[in-house]
């Protein structure tokens, strides 16, 4: 009788052991998980940056074909911005989509807020910026971006969080950069600047100072104090391509992913072969590096030795690397078709890059520039890592 009742409850155990293992996630840190979006299909891999390994998949998550996302402070979770105007919440340890819902007609990005609390999207239809419970996605702000006397909309990019609860972000149709403070979330406050023609995109410097819109309207970039907003925006780099015919532009620059090293900011130059240099102290240019063909991303390594350049099509499929101390091209390099995006490790011994069109993420090692691993996945595009909770800006 013994025997057979030690039987019962070890077979009770194999039966149970299951869904008490799939009940908890696996004990480990979140510092080094991130993830990487594929476009096609609406998914998101799930991938530990330590081991170049991919943990999951996480699906149902609509238009992702220009998504981004911020992370939880925490950094357990991802908030996934679809094009779509979908937000969705996932757990990046139980590789789980924790809720999804559909705040706009047409979003591109967002961001989070200083204290964690808030996650903010920014949208192209209907125009303005909405700010959301990070914990339940439940509304609590909405701002529209109106202008001028017809009350008209304007598609709202480069939205960044400051410090003190506030945000900046560009209207494109509007040409203002506007600062919306959140620290009561149910009365925003917003003030308007007038920054140019077509701001389309923006970026805030590490320390949450000066915010900057790229136009596409004309040569140059809008700079705004956010100490000293009252001073109104100044024009940089104006006038950077006078006298020279602009090439046509297959796909806009992203200033997000921008570099500062050694006290200067590496730009991408809209319509032209070129990566500017500018002095960020007094954010005059002091350089330009020609390269291959139209940037799209410029990357700076986290110690700032070396800065990373993605293209638009047709050379969509190059990569350039360019040497910080001599401001020239070191390395030249061909990752795979369609090289959409590029995450650098925490502390950056290695690279991912996405090849949409190769299926894969392709993991460089950056002391030699060689490929250490590739990794499979459906259409990848953006990569972002986990520990840009800790970032402002990103």
């Amino acid at each position: 009788m013994p025997f057979i009742i030690s039987t019962l409850l070890f077979a009770l155990s194999l039966c149970l052991l299951p869904l008490t293992a799939g009940a908890e996630p696996a004990l480990r840190g979140t510092g080094d998980l991130g993830i990487v979006i594929e476009r096609a299909s609406g998914s998101v891999q799930i991938v530990d940056t330590t081991r170049q390994t991919v943990l999951g998949r996480v699906q149902g998550l609509g238009d992702l074909s220009h998504a981004s996302a911020v992370f939880s402070r925490d950094q357990r979770y991802a908030y996934v911005f679809g094009r779509d105007g979908g937000l969705s919440k996932v757990d990046l340890l139980t590789a789980t989509l924790v809720r999804r819902i559909t705040q706009a007609g047409n979003s591109i990005g967002g961001a989070m807020s200083q204290d964690g609390r808030l996650v903010v999207a920014q949208n192209y239809e209907p125009g303005g910026i909405k700010a959301f419970d990070s914990d339940t996605l439940a509304l609590v702000a909405d701002v529209p971006a109106t202008y001028g006397t017809e009350g008209k909309r304007s598609k709202v990019v480069g939205l960044a969080d400051l410090p003190g609860q506030r945000f900046a972000y560009a209207l494109f149709d509007a040409g203002e950069i506007r600062i919306t403070d959140l620290s009561d979330p149910r009365n925003p406050r917003t003030t308007a600047y007038p920054a140019g023609k077509q701001p389309y995109d923006g970026l805030v410097t590490p320390d949450g100072r000066y915010f900057i819109a790229g136009l596409f309207g004309e040569d140059g970039l809008a700079l705004l104090d956010t100490w000293q907003p009252e001073k109104g925006v100044r024009k940089v780099l104006a006038g950077y391509g006078k006298g020279e015919a602009p090439l046509p532009v297959y796909k806009m620059p992203h200033l997000r992913g921008w570099s500062i090293a050694g006290g200067r900011a590496y730009l991408p130059a809209i319509g032209r072969h070129e990566v500017l240099v500018v002095d960020t102290r007094s954010w005059e240019e002091v350089g330009r590096i020609p390269v291959k063909s139209q940037p799209v991303f410029v990357m700076a390594r986290p110690d700032g030795r070396e800065v990373w350049v993605n293209f638009a099509f047709p050379d969509n499929g190059w990569v350039q690397v360019i040497d910080t101390l001599r401001n020239e091209i070191s390395d030249t390099l061909q990752p795979g078709k369609a090289i959409l995006h590029m995450e650098f490790t925490p502390r950056g011994e290695a690279v991912w890059i996405s090849a949409r069109d190769d299926n894969q993420v392709v993991i460089h090692d950056t002391a030699s520039h060689k490929v250490i691993r590739s990794l499979q996945s459906d259409s990848p595009s953006g990569i972002l890592f986990s520990t840009r909770a800790g970032r402002t800006g990103f």
